[in-house]
């Protein structure tokens, strides 16, 4: 049986980022569509892990991209209206038991493009 993966996400100027928490993955697809990202893995015990987003605005899936790590899935999707906030992730205002905000990484934008940069930078090398 499937089941969904426990997702972090939190907001910037130009990206929106989600955490799939899913240690030792493995066969992950993550598909980025202009309204919608589709995520799949399986961990280490074969339990199968299944989330779909609706977004909430549009994204750029050209200039969208996921890295994966011994711990998490994470996918950093390029926002079609830029410097705008996203008040949740999802297109319905209802928040699934999966889904919370990462307040590790919530920060003021002010001053924080360089900072922005930086972090797509370093997972663009990877």
């Amino acid at each position: 049986p499937r089941q969904p993966a426990k997702t972090l996400w939190y907001d910037r100027p130009r990206y929106v980022y989600l955490e799939f928490c899913v240690e030792d993955s493995s066969d992950v697809k993550v598909v980025i569509e202009d309204h919608r990202l589709v995520f799949s893995c399986k961990n280490a015990d074969g339990v199968e892990f299944y989330n779909e987003i609706n977004l909430y605005a549009r994204v750029n899936s050209k200039d969208s991209r996921e890295k994966r790590s011994d711990r998490s899935i994470t996918c950093f999707m390029r926002k079609w209206k830029e410097k705008v906030a996203w008040p949740r992730i999802t297109k319905e205002n209802i928040k699934p038991a999966w889904l919370s905000v990462d307040f590790d990484n919530w920060r003021d934008w002010e001053g924080d493009e360089e900072v922005e940069r930086a972090m797509v930078e370093q997972y663009a090398e990877v």
